[in-house]
This record gives C-alpha cells, sequence and structure tokens, in this order.
C-alpha cells in the first residue's frame, strides 16, 4: 500500500518515523502484509542488501540464575527441567567458537543467566576471548548481566567486541516481568558498555501480555539510545514459568513487529531471534524481508530448527550468508 511506501521513503531519506507511525504498522490489517513486508525490505536492502549475519549462541552457565524473570527458564523459582551446570572452561567456551566459525558466524555470544558476573567467571570469559581472538578471526559478544565500569573495562581489554544486555520490554511495562532488578538496571549496563568502547546489542521479548504501545516504547527506547543490534524475540513461553500459560503471537503479528523494529531504526542490525520457529511457523522466511541477521542453533536452551535448515530456508527465499569483514585493529 502507499501508507508503507511512504515509511520506507521517509526512513531512506533519515526522518525519524513518529509514533503514530510506528503504531500504525503494530495496527496493520492482516490483509496488508505483504505489502508492508515489501516496504520494510526496501529499507533493510539498502543498508544490508540479501545479506544475512549469522550469530551463535553460547550457554556457559546454565540454570543457576538467582534473578526472578518471568519468562526464563533459568530464572530463580522457574520449575522448567533446564540443565543446569556451572561456568564452563575457556577450552569449552573455545570449542564452541570453532564451531560457530565454521559456520561463517558473524558473531559469537558467550551468555551466563545471572544478576552479573563474579571476578571468576568474568576471567574465564576474558581468557576465553583472548584464545579465540588469537586462533581465529571472529567477533565476540557477551551477555553476563549487570555489568560496573571495571568489568567493562576488562571485557574491552580481553577483546569483547559487542555486550548484549536486552532491555526485554519497555520501561512501563518492566516492572510486571522483572522485579530482582529495575529497567534502569539494565539501561545504565548498556551505557556502561558502550563507554568502555563495546558495541551494544540489546532487543526485547514481543508477546509476555505487553501492549502494542510497549512495543512501540521499546522500539524507540533503543534508537534513542543508539544500540548498533537488536535481536527481535517472538515469545515463546516456557513450562514451569510464571508465564507460561500466555498465548503466543501469531505469524503476521511478529512480522509486523519485526517490520516496526526495522523502519524506526533503519540502518541497525536487525535479528530475528528466540522463537521465530514456533511463531512464524512456515511464514519464518518473511522474516528476512525486515531482519538483516538471525541466530542458528538454538536459544540458549531451547534447540532451533537447525543450521542446515536455516542455510536451506536462506538460499531458498533468495538471501544469502553475509561474508564476514573485520576491520584491522
Amino acid at each position: 500500500m502507499a501508507r508503507w511506501d511512504h515509511l520506507a521513503d521517509e526512513a531512506l531519506a533519515g526522518n525519524a518515523l513518529t509514533r503514530e507511525d510506528a503504531m500504525s504498522v503494530l495496527r496493520a490489517d492482516d490483509d496488508e502484509l505483504l505489502a508492508l513486508l515489501h516496504a520494510a525490505f526496501r529499507v533493510r536492502k539498502r543498508f544490508y542488501g540479501r545479506d544475512v549475519r549469522l550469530h551463535v549462541l553460547r550457554n556457559a552457565k546454565s540454570g543457576l540464575c538467582r534473578e526472578n524473570c518471568r519468562f526464563c527458564s533459568q530464572a530463580m523459582g522457574a520449575q522448567s527441567g533446564v540443565e543446569r551446570y556451572r561456568m564452563q572452561t575457556p577450552e569449552e567456551l573455545l570449542e564452541g567458537a570453532r564451531k560457530a566459525h565454521e559456520m561463517g558466524a558473524a558473531k559469537y555470544c558467550m551468555v551466563t543467566a545471572t544478576r552479573g558476573p563474579s571476578n571468576a567467571e568474568l576471567e574465564i570469559i576474558c581468557e576465553a576471548t583472548r584464545r579465540i581472538k588469537a586462533e581465529m578471526d571472529i567477533d565476540i559478544c557477551a551477555s553476563l548481566g549487570i555489568l560496573t565500569e571495571a568489568d567493562a573495562a576488562r571485557l574491552v581489554e580481553a577483546g569483547v567486541d559487542r555486550f548484549n544486555h536486552n532491555l526485554e520490554t519497555s520501561k512501563n511495562y518492566f516492572s510486571k516481568v522483572v522485579q530482582t532488578h529495575s529497567f534502569e538496571d539494565r539501561v545504565r549496563t548498556v551505557k556502561i558498555a558502550k563507554a568502555a568502547g563495546m558495541e551494544a546489542c540489546c532487543g526485547g521479548i514481543m508477546g509476555m501480555g505487553e501492549s502494542l504501545d510497549d512495543r512501540v516504547d521499546l522500539a524507540f527506547m533503543l534508537r534513542e539510545m543508539e544500540v548498533e543490534s537488536i535481536p527481535v524475540n517472538l515469545f515463546d513461553p516456557r513450562p514451569g514459568t510464571p508465564l507460561a500459560d500466555v498465548e503466543r503471537l501469531s505469524p503476521a503479528e511478529g512480522l509486523k513487529c519485526l517490520c516496526m523494529f526495522r523502519f524506526v531504526n533503519p540502518t541497525r542490525d536487525i535479528r530475528i531471534a528466540g522463537g521465530r520457529e514456533v511463531v512464524l511457523k512456515h511464514m519464518q522466511p518473511l522474516a528476512l524481508y525486515p531482519a538483516n541477521s538471525m541466530f542458528s542453533e538454538g536459544y540458549l536452551t531451547t534447540g532451533g530448527q537447525g543450521y542446515e535448515d536455516d542455510m536451506a530456508m536462506m538460499a531458498e527465499a533468495g538471501f544469502h550468508l553475509s561474508e564476514v569483514v573485520h576491520e584491522e585493529e
């Protein structure tokens, strides 16, 4: 439809979309979905062509978190049955990086479900990063909870390129899903990571019971913070968690969320993250029209459709794996 092309024109001209524009995307009639995706693809294509950046996650410590994030199967009190293990060794994390590198991944992200890293855990991540960087050319992302300035400095010195700390939802809705830390804690950590010299990977989860306004609030907050990368998770309720009975988004709702994030943050890396298989189902390839990157080989505690199927889906939809180019030090 002409109005979606108008939004694409505005984004391509460098004009910031309004909240009303963003809300109109989320409220679009399902009959307009293909026109909306085409308009979002015009923006995606300008900045990323048909390239898809691959990201691989490594759950460096599982199921031992003391935070109460109501969506998370690793959170305090969750009866999810996820595997529990303490911090992996640098050797184990290095082996994960080797596999990610073989897959052609642009980023390898080491993750711990925790409030923040202990000194010992931080040193393991730093040592693993040093070994990975010495052996192969791959960007490193770390997701370790709340950071101090000293923590961030150590990560940068070790060679970590990017730090992930999702806001998850809007400031207004945050206390409905997390009570053991605040929205401001998360914002502060992202700012500390950027100030230290790391890129910021920061996104959220769509479909936890939040309103359309909350989704728009999150997209605009991420624009204000100038984060480099935005993972958009489509909520896949986990058994044994307080949000286990939340109804999943429809495929059309999930795709509209991705289009909205692309229009609001046109130049940023928009990643289709957790839940893409179970929410989008057979419409999953359409996510690549607004999104230019994706996770492969699972999402910490849940498996994905697998690397081979991801590569086939990408190729059949007319996209291709991004050639990984790293800037010289």
